[in-house]
This record gives structure tokens, C-alpha cells and sequence, in this order.
């Protein structure tokens, strides 16, 4: 595991930027294994900002989302699907037929996930963007998550749907579940950039790179992986 500590958030996403970058450049038809939240926004602008500039090209690029709420369709405006159109897909030359995002609406919730385990066995990720959690998740895999987990339903903890909660307009408006890519399939990416900023991330990024490697912080299988970035500012590092 990979320790970067940047001077703050725009230096974060400089670097994650740079790292990324490099991979797309080397490989055209990359793989990108992408995250949702305010923290990965930083790093989509400056992807937009490559392409608009003609240094990228996502022409050939596929990519995998790691989550989606349970109950929203792809219109409502706090979709993850909506999110990375907006945020990056709609800003880019990817052909959107090869943006995968979980479907939070299936009839079959639990079919729908077995069906993207599948596809992401058969879509190596080059590399997986993630943020984490306040508790110490990643995608949507709370603590307790077995690290044995694929692709499932998960009821979200309370502080999950407080972190989330400013993206509504009330905590009653946030789903109360989501479906999320599971940890074991998250690992099986071939490079993983975590980033994190602010004071509130601050115990999780600890829990992460110094506690024990435990299911009560699922971050922590993270150093279970031979090739992890891990990218924060200052105030996420305090601690260690």
C-alpha cells in the first residue's frame, strides 16, 4: 500500500489525475472501475479537462461503477448513474453503451446483482477508483461485509445515510438500501487508487492503513492487494 499525502484536495486529484492519466495513455481500451461521492469529482474534471484538451481519448474505454441506490431510476437526480453522466460521461467521448452502473430498480434485485458479478469477471478492471467511508467502507460495503463478498443488497448503516444525507433534501429522501459491487470483486481490479479528504475521514483512513485488518473496517482488505494508491490530503491524514 501506497501512501500519498497531498497538501490538500486539489492536490489529491492532481495526483490521482496524473496516475490515471498515464494508464489511459498506455492503454486506449482500458477498463476503469469508477466511484460515485464528492471525493472522485475532483479527479472527473480533470479527465474532462485532458479530453477537452486532447491529451485523453475514452473512444475505446469501458468502464464499471461500483454502486447504485436501491428504489431510484437512472433520471432521478441522485442516481449514480445520473451522477457519472453528469459528472464525466456526458463531458467525454465514451460510448455510454459501455458505462455499467448496478440497477438499483430490477424486479430481481438479487438476479441483477449475480448478473453483474458476472460482467465484472468478464471486464478486468486496469484500475478501481475508490473513496471511503466515514466507518470505514468502500463502495457500499459497510462494516461486517464479508471480504468474500461480490455483488449484493445491503441495508446502509445510519452514519452512511447521514454522510449522504446533504445530497438530499432531508435524511428521509436517502435510500435505505443500495446494491454494491462486493469487496472480493473489487480486489480483483489490477490497480486501485483509494482517495480521501477532510478531518472526518481522518479515523477510517487510520483504521485502514494501521489497525488490524479486520471486517469492522472493510477498507482494510485493501492491504490484502499487491497494488494499492492511496491518495490523501492532510486533514484525512492527521492521524497517522
Amino acid at each position: 500500500m501506497n501512501v500519498i499525502v497531498c497538501n490538500n484536495a486539489e492536490a489529491v486529484a492532481d495526483k490521482a489525475y496524473e496516475i490515471v492519466a498515464d494508464i489511459i495513455t498506455a492503454k486506449p481500451d482500458a477498463v476503469l472501475g469508477l466511484a460515485t461521492g464528492s471525493t472522485p469529482v475532483g479527479l472527473y474534471r480533470r479527465l474532462i479537462e485532458g479530453y477537452r484538451q486532447g491529451k485523453l481519448s475514452f473512444r475505446k474505454i469501458r468502464s464499471l461503477n461500483l454502486d447504485e441506490y436501491v428504489g431510484l431510476p437512472e433520471t432521478h437526480d441522485q442516481s449514480y448513474r445520473y451522477f457519472m453522466n453528469d459528472n464525466l460521461f456526458d463531458h467525454i467521448d465514451i460510448d455510454k453503451a459501455e458505462t455499467h452502473v448496478p440497477c438499483g430498480t430490477a424486479d430481481d434485485l438479487q438476479k441483477a446483482a449475480d448478473e453483474y458479478t458476472r460482467l465484472a469477471a468478464s471486464m478486468p478492471r486496469d484500475v478501481q477508483i475508490l473513496g471511503i467511508g466515514s466507518n470505514g467502507h468502500i463502495a457500499f460495503n459497510e462494516p461486517g461485509t464479508p471480504f468474500d463478498s461480490e455483488t449484493h443488497i445491503v441495508t446502509l448503516k445510519e452514519s452512511t445515510r447521514r454522510d449522504n444525507a446533504r445530497f438530499f433534501a432531508s435524511i428521509d429522501e436517502v435510500p435505505t438500501h443500495a446494491v454494491t459491487m462486493g469487496i472480493k470483486t473489487i480486489l480483483n481490479a489490477k490497480k486501485i487508487i483509494l482517495v480521501a479528504t477532510g478531518t472526518n475521514k481522518a479515523d477510517a483512513v487510520y483504521n485502514m492503513i494501521n489497525g488490524p485488518i479486520s471486517e469492522d473496517c472493510p477498507a482494510s482488505a485493501l492491504r490484502n492487494h499487491p497494488d494499492v494508491d492511496v491518495i490523501v490530503d492532510r486533514d484525512a491524514a492527521a492521524k497517522l
